[in-house]
This record gives structure tokens, sequence and C-alpha cells, in this order.
């Protein structure tokens, strides 16, 4: 295994570019089905190393063993769900016009399909060392599609990142893929100068909205810019309409208080805002502030981290037109926080998002109110609504807002876990992302190819795919 370490110099990293380029040339040749032989047997690679692996990132990560051996799981079933993706052969979206005469002229015979668009540069996410990072969702689409990868390894867990990306790199090379087909790269000023390489033909980064800012702003700087596709921030509002509220308190408000801290509230579905109404809500408080005070402070994934969490809930606290229900102990940075406002004087930071166990439940009076907030709402990655029969009138309104802010909208359950399925989006408007395609499933695929057609071409020159 090759230029795998903590940094990397600037001539180091022009040459794990060069023999990305080198592997795309060899990938794009190759048949498909031995990327699907490739997947398959990485899965099997990781679920083989997975108790090393696990305590290597525990060590690292402050994650228990319990949350990182599921998390594991879940990496193995996606390597395998893609393997299946690319055998079907529905995501390369092959369409074919015959040859016939029109009203505007004879039409030649046109056969499209998608093909990869080249060398990936992956960024891990910090929070999810297995399932967003070296071995995750974005390196296993890209794969899938035929793109070699370069990953810039997340400096919160670079020894997981170093040993998943061997176990990775080996599989593949016993299926038959080059040995650059997955390369890593580390270091401070690495991700720059790696999304400004003229080799690199696309971007995936999870993150904070101004790291994902840094990146698009190099990529606008390329004598030719290429898709960046960022998963950013997100508030994931959860709407409890009346009926709900009266016949279900109890049972939401400890579902939403348990979405909204589980994992320490450090998972970018985590449901920051709750729209209740003033009248029969209270309930649904009660139960959340239950549930709040009775979880201790846990460890944050880095002590940044839980300064960052710390300050911003101090923020939030001393704003007047907001009232804490829970202490916050000057000891502690991590401590579970239950904020509430309502939606006739709210602050606009609470749609800031707060990486953490915090909810801020805003109290509404009338429907106007509700619709007045829910239309200022920035994009999400998920927006929660809780409804009755006896709500389904203004639920379908408060729909046709919701549809124009977020990828995935989730009845009456909470939005935190997120399938690895055909019909999943993981996305949603800026700035929960900037992409129309889904981080998470099948069609993430989409992201890392681009359609080509091919006009009046003999049987010997189509691509088995296009027909011969």
């Amino acid at each position: 295994m090759t230029n795998i370490g903590y940094d990397t110099s600037k001539s180091e990293l022009a040459a794990v570019c060069e023999r990305a380029s080198v592997a795309a040339e060899y990938l794009r040749r190759a048949d498909r089905c031995a990327r699907a032989v490739a997947l398959r047997a990485a899965a099997e690679a990781l679920d083989s190393q997975r108790e090393s692996l696990v305590e290597i990132a525990r060590a690292e990560t402050r994650l228990g063993e319990a949350r990182l051996d599921r998390e594991l799981a879940r990496t193995s079933y996606q390597l395998r769900h893609f393997a299946s993706v690319v055998e079907n052969a529905d995501y390369l979206e092959v369409l074919h016009d015959q040859p016939m005469d029109t009203a505007m002229g004879a039409q030649p015979d046109l056969r499209r399909y998608l093909v990869a668009l080249g060398p990936v540069a992956v960024f891990g996410a910090g929070n999810f060392p297995f399932a967003f990072s070296v071995p995750g969702g974005d390196t296993v689409a890209a794969v899938a599609a035929g793109c070699p990868v370069v990953v810039k390894l997340h400096p919160d867990h670079p020894r997981t990142s170093i040993e998943s990306a061997a176990v990775l790199i080996e599989a593949f090379l016993a299926a038959g893929l080059p040995a650059d087909t997955l390369q890593l790269v580390g270091g401070l000023e690495t991700g720059r100068d790696l999304v400004v390489n003229s080799a690199i033909k696309a971007v995936t980064f999870t993150g904070s909205l101004s790291g994902g800012r840094a990146l698009m702003e190099a990529i606008a700087e390329r004598d030719d810019p290429i898709p960046f596709f960022g998963e950013l921030g997100s508030v994931n509002p959860v709407i409890v309409l009346r009926a709900a509220a009266s016949t279900r308190g109890q049972e939401i408000g400890n579902g939403l208080a348990v979405s909204g801290t589980v994992d320490n509230g450090q998972l970018c579905t985590q449901p920051q805002l709750v729209y209740i109404p003033s009248e029969v809500g209270d309930e649904v408080v009660d139960e959340m502030l239950r549930v709040f005070t009775g979880i201790d402070a846990q460890d944050f994934l880095t002590d940044a981290g839980g300064a960052r969490y710390a300050a911003k809930v101090a923020d939030l606290r001393i704003d007047k037109r907001i009232t804490a229900l829970t202490s916050f102990p000057s000891s502690s940075r991590c401590a579970p926080t239950l904020l509430t406002t309502s939606c006739s004087n709210f602050p606009q930071k609470i749609y800031d998002e707060v990486f953490g166990p915090l909810q801020v439940v805003v109290r509404y009076d009338s429907d106007d109110e509700l619709f007045t907030a829910l239309r200022a709402l920035p994009g999400s990655l998920t927006a929660t609504l809780h409804a009755d029969d006896a709500d389904s009138q203004l639920a379908l309104q408060v729909l046709t807002v919701l549809e124009t802010k977020v990828g995935r909208l989730v009845f009456n359950g909470y939005p935190t876990g997120v399938m690895v399925a055909g019909a999943q989006t993981h996305g949603g408007p800026w700035p929960s992302s900037n992409s129309q395609h889904s981080s998470v499933g099948a069609t993430s695929i989409r992201r890392f190819l681009r359609p080509i057609t091919y006009q009046s071409a003999p049987s010997w020159a189509l691509p088995a795919e296009l027909g011969r």
C-alpha cells in the first residue's frame, strides 16, 4: 500500500492524483461486474476484520463498541448493496432511439448511457469513522460507478482511516482492481491542493458549512470547475399538529427527546427544531424535559467539538427571546439542552445548526404563525410531521411547504437513522447540501456519472451495455 500517512507532501499528492488517472482508464475499460465482485470482497474483508477495526476506532473516537459495531455492519451492508446496483445496470439509464423519419427529418440511431466521471476526492466525516469515511458511502458509490477514489483522511480518526483503507485496498487487489482504485492522503493543507488538482473530476464532503464553502471557493478557481457534493448543515424540523399532540403527547415527546440525544446529538439528522401547538403541547414538552433531565453529560467526539457546542448553547441561552428548560452546568461542555421560544418572537439564530444534544421547542398559537415560521426555514436533510387523521387537512398544507425545504419527509416517526436503500434520499436544499442527488442509497451513484450518446455507431464501436 503506497502513500498512506498522516501528512502528504505536494509532490506525493501529485503522484497520487496521477496514479488515480491511470486507474480511471483501467476502470473505464473493465467489465462492470468486476467492480461488483470487488465490492463484495471488500464487505467480506471488513467483516473479517471487524473486531480489530472497531477497537481501533473506539480508542480514537470516544464512540462506544456497540455503536461502532453497528456502524461497521452498515458499512459492509452498503458495499453489498452497491454490488447489486452495479450488477443490475439500471443505474446506467440506457436509452435507445431507433432510426426513423420524423417531422424534423431523418432521425439517426441514438444510444445513450452514463459513464464514470473519473477520479473522485472524498472528505470523510468525523462522526462516522466507517459509514461516512474511508469505506463509506461516497467511496463505495464512486468505485461502483467506475471512479477511483482519493480520500482525505479525517484528523479525528487517522489510524482508523489507514487501517480501513488497507483492508479495502487488499480486497480490491485480490478481486482484480488496480492498486490505486483507493488511495489516502492527509495533512492540513492537502485538502485544498487535492480539489484543485486537474486529475480530480468530482469532490464529496461531509462536514461544516464553513469547510464546505472553503472547498467550493477553491474549486471555483480551477480552469475547469468540477462538481462539489457537500452535506453541510441541517436543523431537521419536527412539526407536531394538534390532534397528534392531544392523543399521543407523551409518546411523541419521548421519541423526540431520544432522537435528539442519541449518540450525544452528534448526527446530521438530529432534530433540532420542534414546532408544538401552544394550547395542547404541554404533555409533549413535559415528557421531553423528563428525558433530557435524566441524561448525564457525555463526552463529545473531540474537546473542540464540545467547546463549540457549549459556546453556541451559551449564545442561545442569553437571548431574552429564548427560555432554558434545562440547566447547563458550568463545568460541562456537553450537557443535553432543551430550550423554548415562540413563533411570534424567536431569534433567527435558531435556524443555525448546533452539532450536539440540543433541541429548541417553538410554540405556535395559530396556523398562520406556524406557516410563517415554516416558510422561513432553511433547507434541511429531513422534516418530520406528527399528524393524526383529524389533522389531515392542515397536514396537507404543511406538506406543500415542507416539500420545498427538505429531501426526506418522515411521518409519525423520527429522522435519526438513514436506511441504505434504493428509494432513500439523504440530501436537501441549501445549506443541508448543494446537490440534487442523494448521498445515501442506490441513487447516490448518479453523482459520479455523466451521459454520453453514440450516434450511428457501428456494432464494433458500441459498449456492451448499449448492445451490439
